[in-house]
């Protein structure tokens, strides 16, 4: 490793919150830079050529930029193998990742805050927004759930924290923020297994410096 790595986030992104657990998880050290989200930050012109897309993460890694958090926390378990964030068998790992997506690509893309003004500019009113991403969560987290019913814990695909805990802990922060009821004791109990562990505790979203 060459240099400190730099996280490009804010407090309160569940993508970001992902990048952090998975770089304490490895153990590797970082330096932060904030964008305020809600101000706009994210697409400030500056940061705008780090990552044309204008969301965080970005991970700035010995010169390379790396986008999209799935992708940062894989390059992070290929580089650093202890502890795994995949499981050994194919089949298993198609599951992982499979529960991982249910959340990064078809639940919270659609209730992230750039959705989120689209459709206050379309005419909804404060409390269709907020049903919208309410909703939407609870979808979501409903899928998840069946997907790990038949898996024993502590964790969502057992005894080991994968990539699909990565992602389920920061979207119950989100799912309590909207209202949602989150009425699924296995995922409350992974949840609370995760929280138990220091890679999880550090990267919360009121513990980091830039939160409000």
């Amino acid at each position: 490793m060459h240099g400190e790595p730099v996280l490009h986030g804010y407090f309160r992104s569940t993508a970001a919150y992902r990048v952090r657990i998975a770089l304490n998880l490895k153990r590797i050290a970082w330096r932060d830079v904030f964008h305020h989200l809600r101000d706009g930050r994210q697409r400030a012109p500056d940061y705008l050529a780090l990552n044309p897309q204008g969301l965080v993460p970005a991970l700035e890694w010995n010169g390379a930029v790396l986008t999209q958090s799935l992708a940062i926390c894989e390059f992070l378990d290929e580089l650093v193998s202890e502890p795994p964030l995949l499981p050994g068998n194919a089949v298993a790992r198609a599951r992982v990742r499979a529960f991982a997506q249910v959340i990064a690509c078809d639940t919270h893309p659609v209730q992230n805050l750039r959705v989120l003004q689209r459709l206050r500019a379309a005419g909804l009113d404060e409390a269709a927004v907020t049903a919208w991403a309410r909703d939407t969560i609870a979808d979501g987290l409903g899928s998840c759930d069946a997907l790990i019913a038949g898996h024993d814990g502590p964790y969502a695909f057992g005894t080991q924290v994968t990539l699909a805990d990565l992602c389920l802990v920061p979207q119950l922060v989100n799912a309590r923020r909207f209202g949602v009821d989150v009425r699924w004791p296995r995922l409350l109990a992974v949840e609370a297994a995760c929280l138990a562990l220091p890679a999880f505790a550090k990267a919360a979203p009121e513990r980091q410096p830039d939160a409000e």
